[in-house]
């Protein structure tokens, strides 16, 4: 079990650093490389959108030819390019690597917790969960604080540099100590990997693309049309097709569904507000990179502290109550700040939204993997992990494209008066959506009573899935 949460920890923690850990470098990159501030945006999006279009798909090559096997293979295309960015000469090349990792990253990442899971006997789950999603929840949280501490205390070559030495030394440790496990067995689902792989991408590439290009533009329209499109046709051959990647009967289960809604939610409301937080500690309040990260550890570092107990809740009264109570903590802590927020806020009046929103997030993180793996029999849970992964990604880029676009249309960076205008209304929308996400948590389905025979309660979410 150690070894598994350990390799399967620090795997996840570099892909899930890499969402938010180049922010604070941007000008940085721009001083060295030049570009446009499009181009600088592509080198934070390049990289979700690979992440968040081709994760269903490294989750069913892992199933097909092997978890283990596909695992080491993302996690050695991660890391190389990963070298390939902090070696990058120009902006396009750093682009392209960016979306290189984000390949590697999309065929790692939904493994880490297939892997887990077969490592781990079934009653000591819940704190291995715990630790997993604490591990998870601090690397997407501090990726500010990380990109901004090496930038200004080295260089932002070592944003990149940082998962090499990583990489190397996980992928032997991997290849000695993983078990190799496989899902059901059946045919890879080309046509459906393709249709959700472009739907996913016309979805993100316009939410990515519509704060800057405009909601209006033609590129912007085609991308969320044509994405629509494409993953009505994915949920219609998830339907009919004998073998589909994603099978569609899998949502009839309300806990699958219930914990999906509420993952998708709770990284909009998450991910929109760090982004802009992270630019207004800096840019209104004078905050270093460094200083800024600090300031926000109530938040971000909770997961190490609260996590590891959520997992052990989860285990004796059950994920949903754990799950529900978390996301409405964090869109608690959200309002508070929006109703703080002001051009000279002193830190102690953010102190009790960021220790509410960390302890929210802390007791969401464990539990909810918990649910999504619970959720599904246990060949499926690779199909689990990559569905529910990709959700949070999507909803990742939606919220910074949503709450971006809330704050252009009521403020702007010319003055910190501007910008706090801006960010309060979409710190009130970011609290509303995550609490949407605990309404979503509370319509999950509370478990069955334990049956007597404990093989029986062990096999009891699988029975129930398969029933549906």
């Amino acid at each position: 079990m150690t070894w598994a949460l350990v390799i399967t920890g620090v795997a996840g923690f570099m892909a899930a650093l890499d969402n938010l850990v180049v922010t604070t470098a941007l000008p940085s990159i721009r001083e060295d490389l030049g570009g446009a501030l499009d181009d600088l945006e592509w080198t934070v999006s390049a990289y979700t959108l690979t992440f968040a279009v081709l994760l269903m798909f490294g989750a069913a090559l892992g199933d097909r030819f092997g978890r283990r096997r596909l695992f080491l293979a993302g996690l050695g295309v991660f890391t190389a390019a990963s070298a390939a960015a902090a070696m990058a000469p120009g902006i396009n090349s750093l682009i392209a690597a960016r979306a290189a990792q984000g390949v590697g990253a999309a065929i790692m990442m939904p493994l880490t917790l297939t892997l887990l899971t077969a490592a781990i006997p079934v009653e000591k789950r819940g704190m291995a969960y715990g630790i997993w999603g604490a591990v998870n929840g601090l690397a997407v949280a501090s990726g500010p604080l990380i990109g901004g501490s090496l930038t200004e205390h080295v260089s932002w070559h070592w944003i990149f540099w940082l998962n090499v030495p990583v990489g190397l030394a996980v992928m032997p440790l991997a290849r000695l100590r993983l078990a190799e496990s496989y899902g059901s067995g059946g045919p890879l689902d080309i046509s459906g990997t393709l249709l959700v792989s472009g739907g996913l991408f016309g979805i993100v590439y316009g939410l990515v693309r519509g704060p800057a290009d405009g909601w209006t533009s033609p590129l912007v329209l085609t991308g969320l049309f044509a994405g629509a499109a494409l993953l009505a046709g994915f949920v219609h051959h998830g339907i009919r097709h004998k073998n589909p990647m994603l099978p569609m009967r899998l949502f009839r289960s309300r806990a699958f569904s219930g914990i999906n809604v509420a993952s998708l939610l709770m990284f909009l409301g998450m991910f929109g507000s760090i982004f802009l937080l992270s630019q207004y500690l800096q840019g209104v309040l004078g905050y270093s990179p460094t200083q800024a990260g600090l300031r926000m550890l109530p938040w971000t570092g909770m997961p190490m502290l609260i996590a590891p107990v959520a997992g052990y809740l989860s285990d004796r009264i059950g994920g949903r109550p754990v799950v529900a109570a978390g996301l409405f903590l964090q869109a608690a802590g959200l309002a508070y700040y929006a109703f703080v927020v002001a051009t000279d806020a002193s830190y102690g009046a953010q102190l009790p939204a960021l220790i509410t929103s960390g302890i929210g997030m802390s007791l969401y993180f464990a539990p909810a993997s918990n649910l999504v793996m619970s959720s599904v029999r246990s060949q499926e849970q690779g199909i689990a992990s990559g569905a529910n992964n990709a959700l949070r990604e999507v909803g990742g880029a939606l919220g910074i494209a949503v709450m971006s676009s809330i704050f252009a249309a009521q403020g702007s960076y010319e003055t910190a008066q501007r910008f706090v205008d801006g960010l309060r209304p979409a710190l009130v929308v970011g609290a509303a959506v995550v609490a949407l996400a605990g309404v979503a948590a509370l319509l999950i389905p509370a478990p069955r009573r334990a049956a007597e025979n404990p093989a029986e309660a062990r096999q009891a979410p699988a029975l129930e899935t398969a029933a549906l």
